[in-house]
């Protein structure tokens, strides 16, 4: 079974790697699983014009190293067969696109990650993967 688990740094994206984690172990199959962090750069435009294109995208992929870390150590530790994805644009498509592309068969992520005041019963990222995605999308709360 290949996984593709979204992590945005926050503590239910964590919470969904563990999870994915003991299911994993649980299965004793072959599985793998993939994480992927993305970041919507339409937004930066009006920053891209002042400090060009190549800084916010080395900005937004450093950042995205960062939240994966912990993701990445949580699975170096459980020595389950892994590897990581860094992509650009708008997040729900990219998670859905990558995991067509990776043939994942499930996606795991948290129910609610870094997100406003308004996104307060289920996050916007993991309401739009649950209607775009292909495969079973499993919410960790």
């Amino acid at each position: 079974m290949k996984i593709l688990v979204a992590v945005d740094g926050s503590s239910n994206s964590l919470r969904a790697v563990k999870f994915a984690v003991n299911l994993v172990k649980d299965l004793r199959s072959k599985s793998s699983i993939t994480l992927i962090n993305v970041h919507d750069d339409d937004p930066l435009g009006m920053v891209k014009r002042y400090v060009g294109s190549q800084v916010v995208k080395d900005y937004l992929i450093e950042m995205s190293q960062k939240e994966l870390k912990s993701a990445l150590k949580i699975l170096d530790k459980s020595q389950v067969k892994h590897s990581g994805i860094i992509e650009l644009g708008h997040v729900p498509t990219m998670i859905c696109n990558i995991a067509k592309a990776e043939k994942s068969d499930m996606i795991i992520m948290g129910a609610k990650g870094r997100s406003s005041v308004s996104d307060i019963v289920l996050g916007s990222v993991s309401q739009r993967v649950s209607v775009l995605a292909k495969q079973a999308v499993l919410l960790v709360k």
